[in-house]
């Protein structure tokens, strides 16, 4: 798996994100990026290669990851303002006694947030709905600090529904 980011620079995500995964390709394949569909529910994937990738961008950032298997990723601004009221309607009972046990909320919370846009990424069907059927833990760690952000990356056959 290849993980790369960068800073926008007047570009949008779209742009920053397609930028860093034309590099991270020819960096591993020696090729010229392969053209790219949408799928049934919007998922981008490759036509022709046995690569996967996945972008997330904020409003500051741009993150993308190339692997072999299936995978997704999604970045927040540690900057973010959450409205903390958002954790009664998307976390698990589990989830959400880890939430009133942090010290530090808005972190928590975008904890899970990131980890559940990953998952809907990754399920190639997106978010529906509140995303209340999970159970990560605050401690996961598919979960990382760059740039500023936390950035979740998940994998194909990791177990994150309950």
């Amino acid at each position: 798996m290849k993980l790369a980011s960068c800073e926008l620079n007047g570009r949008t995500g779209h742009e920053a994100g397609r930028a860093l995964l034309e590099a991270l390709y020819r960096e591993e394949t020696g090729l010229p990026l392969p053209a790219i569909a949408a799928g049934e529910w919007g998922k981008p994937s490759f036509v022709d290669s046995d690569w996967h990738f996945s972008i997330s961008h904020t409003k500051m950032h741009a993150f993308c990851v190339l692997a072999r298997e299936n995978v997704a990723i999604d970045a927040e601004e540690l900057s973010r303002h959450m409205n903390l009221k958002l954790a009664e309607k998307i976390l698990s009972p589990m989830e959400k006694a880890q939430f009133d046990a942090a010290a530090d909320k808005t972190k928590a919370l975008l904890t899970f947030w990131v980890l559940k846009e990953a998952a809907a990424k990754l399920s190639g069907r997106g978010l529906h709905g509140y995303p209340n059927d999970t159970a990560f833990s605050l401690d996961d760690t598919r979960v990382r600090e760059m740039d500023g952000c936390l950035v979740a990356i998940l994998i194909e056959g990791e177990t994150y529904a309950v």
